[in-house]
């Protein structure tokens, strides 16, 4: 235990090259052009996204921003532009926790006639207080950091399959996701059910830890499905590593802000936290990698739980269920939380 802590707060290059030191734009200095690529980056309206989005605009990939605040994202463009002129920045409204924005989304780029090479799904949401749950009757961590971001991914697989198939670029997928996941081992479609149905107390960090476990699985899951499709798109999962960005800067207070002292040291800037997210995205070495799990930019061990390939089917069957169900709860549904929920899960023998 104590040598990988030393590694991490010397910032000691493991494998790749690279540590917990590096930057984003570390990891791609001396890259391959990305000036044919087009990247969707979700949640790059802020920290992690928007660093993420400024350095391949930086390297020459055109960049898609999805949104729901779109002025932020036009203010992300903005400053995009002004670093990199010649930049190709579009911004695009989307709502991850609701599938019919997921939908609009996916309906509205695919219209633009665009190729895709990159889908990084990096937007994060930490609940604050009761439960909420989405419009979709989604408990709305879970709705926001997996769900939408399923759906999403399944509405663009085919674009960029024929976009891989077409320019012979390997197509890449990255999950951020979160050691956090970690945090959970249970089973986590049971824990869905009874919080949606209040019969149990709602916790914010378990439903994130929910949240980013099922990023893991899927991934997981993904990778196979790619492989049996014969796609030449790959799909990884990352931890970005422990940064002060708006999701846990909300959490303000005298013990989060006494936590955040003791452990600045641990504490990663926005261009470091990139930067994995960046390496799984673009650098060279990981052509052919899929399925893998990363952080400070090396490969790493996810916890026993998002290792479970029964599991990984499991959550797929669930949020094709929910998805569907979704598509007919449609506008009935009411996004206070009193709203019907849908979740719809597998039992774990079928």
């Amino acid at each position: 235990m104590l040598l990988p802590a030393a590694k991490y707060l010397l910032g000691s290059p493991g494998a790749s090259g690279f540590g917990s030191k590096s930057t984003a734009d570390d990891v791609l200095t001396g890259g391959p052009d990305l000036s044919s690529l087009t990247a969707i980056i979700t949640g790059a309206t802020s920290g992690i996204g928007a660093e993420t989005a400024r350095v391949l605009a930086k390297r020459g990939a055109r960049v898609v921003i999805p949104a729901r605040n779109v002025k932020a994202a036009e203010e992300v463009r903005a400053r995009i532009l002004g670093e990199s002129p010649a930049a190709d920045v579009l911004v695009l409204p989307l709502d991850l926790s609701s599938l019919a924005s997921v939908r609009s989304f996916a309906s509205r780029f695919l219209s633009l006639g665009l190729p895709l090479n990159l889908l990084i799904n990096n937007a994060g949401k930490f609940s604050h207080g009761q439960l909420a749950l989405s419009e979709d009757g989604v408990e709305m961590t879970f709705a926001t950091n997996y769900l939408g971001h399923f759906l999403l991914t399944k509405l663009l697989l085919g674009k960029m399959a024929v976009t891989a198939a077409e320019t012979g670029v390997q197509g890449r997928i990255v999950n951020v996701s979160s050691s956090v996941h970690a945090w959970f081992a249970g089973d986590w479609a049971e824990y869905l059910r009874q919080v949606t149905r209040r019969n149990i107390a709602y916790d914010a960090t378990q439903a994130y830890a929910v949240s980013k476990l099922a990023n893991v699985l899927h991934t997981n899951e993904l990778a196979k499905r790619l492989q049996e499709m014969g796609a030449n798109v790959t799909v990884n999962c990352v931890h970005p590593g422990i940064v002060r960005t708006r999701l846990n800067r909300d959490r303000e207070g005298l013990v989060t802000d006494l936590v955040f002292v003791l452990l600045s040291k641990l504490l990663k800037t926005i261009p470091q936290a990139a930067a994995t997210t960046c390496y799984a995205a673009a650098h060279p070495r990981l052509a052919g990698v899929s399925g893998r799990y990363f952080a400070d930019c090396n490969e790493a061990a996810p916890s026993p739980a998002a290792t479970s390939a029964p599991e990984a089917a499991r959550l797929w069957r669930a949020s094709e269920a929910m998805i569907c169900c979704a598509t007919q709860h449609g506008s009935n549904a009411s996004t206070t939380t009193t709203s019907a929920p849908i979740l719809v899960v597998p039992d774990r023998n079928i």
